[in-house]
């Protein structure tokens, strides 16, 4: 495999004997609280969410929810992706978010989107990698923090784009 050293990262489901460690991980990451309606959803997601560790340190997450369209078709929404600052740089978002993107393609799922603060500018790059595109702004919609806007991200995803 190309040059560099082979990170050891294992991804693992989240489960209710493991969801405290994805609320300490939210609390060490984000600006804000989650509450007990997105832990639900997170449990309720399936493959769609997951743990990341690196040599058995827990060190980032993905979680998603389903959403039903009005033509029976079904959306994926990243409520959160995150890694520990130290542990950035590794792949390991890359990991979690392909590891989504996969899961659409093989669920013949064509649209994923998010949210993401106007001014996290490491992020914003970090999903146009992906493919993903600005495709709305959003004046305050985060109540709490400053800036209060945020962009919507929307990836539309073609069973060819995540065929390996």
């Amino acid at each position: 495999m190309g040059v560099g050293r082979e990170v050891p990262i294992s991804l693992d489901g989240v489960r209710d004997k493991n969801l405290m460690q994805l609320k300490k991980l939210n609390t060490a990451l984000f600006p804000v609280r989650y509450n007990e309606k997105y832990y639900a959803d997170v449990l309720a997601s399936g493959e769609f969410t997951k743990l990341a560790y690196y040599s058995d340190i827990c060190v980032g997450s993905i979680a998603c929810r389903l959403e039903k369209k009005e033509h029976g078709s079904v959306r994926v929404y990243i409520m959160t992706l995150g890694v520990l600052a130290p542990y950035r740089g590794l792949g390991i978002g890359g990991r979690l978010l392909n590891h989504v993107l996969d899961l659409c393609s093989k669920q013949n799922i064509t649209e994923i989107y998010l949210h993401v603060q106007t001014n996290n500018d490491d992020a914003i790059n970090f999903y146009k990698k992906f493919g993903f595109e600005i495709t709305e702004t959003i004046q305050n919609y985060y109540a709490n923090i400053t800036p209060p806007d945020c962009y919507v991200l929307t990836r539309l995803i073609t069973q060819t784009q995540t065929k390996k």
